[in-house]
């Protein structure tokens, strides 16, 4: 038989193994922050190109079908995040605020979630699945469909591991050198930054499962029936946490082979930019400055006094701005504004110079992606760790947001722009991050079809997931060496004195008289 003969038996063969290998995957998202999604999505997509049955329930239906990918669309039952802060609330959003969105108001939008009443059908089905992939967020109260199903589970994390979240796997978290995700602080830290970091980190792990993990355990009950075991011992077993970091830009640290980095797994090739805009860039002799403060902070709710600062200094700059905001009156000819803007296409540009950023950690990867350097702005969350970190790698100037005239933002960018190490470090750090022996995206796949075909990956199950906090920490350990320690110390003590007194006790001292007749008869 001749080869072209055997092309469509080879063809059908490979399509057969194929089929074989392919699982049926269910996705849970009960968040509706598009910037987490986008990550999500496009290991889900991804899943869904290699043959494998995706099922997606989130807030974020698709525009257009996409072969293997089911949505099971919750979008109206919560209100629309995107471009829904104002500046005032971003400012705000600290320490209790934001501790308060990541317990209370994420049990919430659980509980509206949770009513939809696809959901619903979704709990009465009796469909299978090879495998469920949830957000470790704040609350998260969709892993109760792993027992449901009886399928292996995987987490996912759009930023650096939450301080409860590396419990789960029993992941090191020493405070002495590893910043909370909460707090400023890189890997060096002076002691009252450790004390701060080590009270902080256990406080939040202590107030996560009594104001979230408790309350989230009887509202899946509520749902998904009263013999659901507790949904810490759910998480435990836990196959594998995929987390959105990389240690070319985040702190180094280690961790268990259930800890997945995937940092840059929502980074695709630039697309096509708009006309005016790509002509805009295009023309740009000086270069360009990117300006967006993320998808949920409205630009334009910005103090006028802010604004005026900033179109003042931009004003006076050579360069081409982009600047993601409603449209200003009387704006410089060099400046060029647009509610929505293609970001990576933007800063992928030959011509963007500067990124200036609020510090999130899906655009300021992109940056990084693309060697651009950052004037950081930090509002919230994540963000000012993020900027801190790149601030010590040289790729990001901060500048307050308190601090925002003309002058200290010409003095930001111009630092920049006139300091060639800035761009330098960038493109450095850049080829770090690129370096690795498969993409983010390969390195989710492998790992997600590795856990299906394994059938879970107890695995790659830490001991240390099993071990109380105190047998963690050596405490009892510590207890233990201590107290023989007082006792061989008490027994030597003991032994001693009963030799001491022996001893005096066969050589009586001298009387008081005989030592006075000693000195006479001298």
């Amino acid at each position: 038989m001749k080869i072209p003969e055997l092309r469509p038996i080879i063809a059908l063969f490979v399509c057969a193994i194929h089929i074989t290998d392919s699982a049926r995957i269910l996705g849970l998202f009960q968040f509706n922050g598009k910037s987490h999604f986008v990550m999500f999505e496009a290991l889900l997509k991804g899943l869904a190109s290699r043959g494998h049955d995706v099922v997606v329930v989130s807030h974020f239906p698709q525009e257009s079908k996409v072969p293997n990918y089911t949505d099971i669309s919750v979008e109206e039952s919560l209100t629309e995040a995107v471009n829904s802060f104002t500046m005032d609330t971003a400012l705000n959003f600290k320490y209790y605020n934001l501790l308060k969105f990541f317990w209370y108001d994420n049990y919430e939008f659980c509980k509206e979630v949770f009513e939809h009443p696809n959901i619903h059908k979704l709990i009465r089905s009796e469909e299978k699945y090879d495998l469920i992939i949830t957000e470790l967020f704040g609350v998260d109260c969709f892993i109760g469909f792993s027992h449901k199903f009886k399928a292996p589970l995987i987490s996912m994390i759009s930023s650096i591991l939450l301080p409860w979240s590396n419990d789960r796997m029993g992941n090191p978290d020493n405070p002495s050198y590893i910043p909370s995700y909460f707090l400023p602080y890189t890997g060096k830290m002076k002691f009252h930054e450790r004390l701060w970091n080590t009270l902080f980190t256990s406080a939040v792990k202590w107030g996560s499962y009594y104001f979230s993990e408790l309350p989230t355990q009887e509202l899946a009950r509520k749902y998904l029936g009263e013999d659901l075991p507790p949904l810490n011992d759910i998480a435990r077993n836990t196959s594998l946490i995929f987390t959105n970091s990389h240690f070319s830009i985040t702190e180094p640290r280690p961790m268990v082979p259930g800890v997945v980095e995937v940092g840059g797994l929502h980074l695709k090739p630039p697309g096509k930019l708009p006309q005016n805009l790509e002509k805009f860039l295009n023309d740009a002799r000086h270069g360009v400055i990117y300006f967006s403060l993320g998808s949920l902070v409205r630009g334009e709710t910005m103090p006028e006094d802010k604004k005026r600062a900033l179109l003042d200094a931009f004003s006076e700059l050579p360069q081409r701005v982009v600047w993601k905001t409603d449209k200003f009156p009387g704006l410089p000819d060099n400046i060029m504004t647009g509610t929505w803007l293609p970001q990576l296409e933007i800063i992928s540009h030959p011509n963007t110079r500067v990124f200036i950023t609020h510090g999130g950690l899906m655009g300021t990867q992109e940056a990084i992606y693309t060697g651009v350097p950052m004037v950081g702005i930090p509002l919230f969350s994540d963000q000012r760790l993020n900027i801190e970190n790149y601030v010590t790698k040289g790729i990001a100037v901060k500048l307050e947001y308190d601090d925002i005239t003309k002058d200290n933002v010409l003095e930001a960018l111009k630092t920049i722009l006139d300091n060639p190490s800035y761009k330098e470090n960038a493109e450095r750090i850049s080829r770090i991050f690129k370096d690795r022996p498969q993409s983010a995206l390969d390195t989710a796949i492998f790992w997600t079809e590795y856990v299906i075909r394994h059938k879970g990956a107890p695995h790659l199950r830490s001991a240390a997931v099993d071990l109380s906090w105190y047998q963690y920490l050596l405490i009892d350990v510590i207890f233990f060496l201590l107290l023989v320690t007082v006792c061989v110390l008490f027994i030597i003590y003991f032994i001693a004195r009963k030799i001491a007194l022996l001893f005096f006790a066969k050589r009586p001292l001298p009387s008081a008289n005989g030592i006075m007749k000693k000195q006479k008869s001298e």
